[in-house]
């Protein structure tokens, strides 16, 4: 930090120490040649990606087009060829140790799914309470009369569910937390 007898700032010299990236050539380098990512730049000096993409705007490097970047990345590979293929559960990298809610890990498989449709269908896409049909604003939802938590023996029988439209599933609920 470079001042003058009076304690003011010489013209051309920076309070802070300088950073590599503030250096056009540096950051071309790194960004363009040797194909860095922005955030792996950022996470070096403990910045933010923004302060990259400003310093790339301040030296006129042209960012690269999300094409570019999923080519980059190996985005969007298919089957086989994508590394994440068959990997479930805790063969993931992404693996949290199982904490998604069982209704919530039941209710996305495809047997929740299958027996939905049958229940809709066998009530004629219409609410059994105010016979309304599927329609744009009014979606119909599979219930459970009884309690999905409480009995866990009923939730997958048929007997139990029945169609409701989105405006009848939340009176119910509603009266039952009143």
């Amino acid at each position: 930090m470079a001042q003058d007898k009076l304690g003011r700032f010489v013209q051309g010299t920076h309070w802070r120490a300088s950073k590599p990236f503030w250096d056009r050539q540096w950051l071309y380098e790194e960004y363009v040649e040797k194909k860095r990512a922005a955030n792996e730049i950022a996470k070096q000096f403990g910045i933010t990606e923004a302060a990259i993409f400003f310093w790339l705007r301040k030296h006129k490097i042209p960012r690269r087009k999300m094409s570019t970047i999923r080519k980059l990345k190996k985005w969007g590979l298919r089957g086989a060829q994508n590394g994440m293929f068959g990997k479930f559960g805790n063969q993931n990298p992404n693996w949290n140790g199982g904490h998604s809610p069982e209704r919530q890990s039941l209710y996305a498989r495809s047997a929740w799914k299958e027996l939905a449709k049958t229940i809709l269908k066998r009530d004629s896409y219409q609410c059994q309470k105010c016979e309304v049909g599927h329609s744009f604003g009014n979606r119909l939802v599979v219930h459970h009369q009884k309690p999905w938590a409480k009995y866990p023996e009923f939730r997958f029988e048929p007997t139990n569910l029945l169609t409701l439209c989105e405006k009848c599933h939340k009176k119910i609920h509603k009266k039952k937390i009143l």
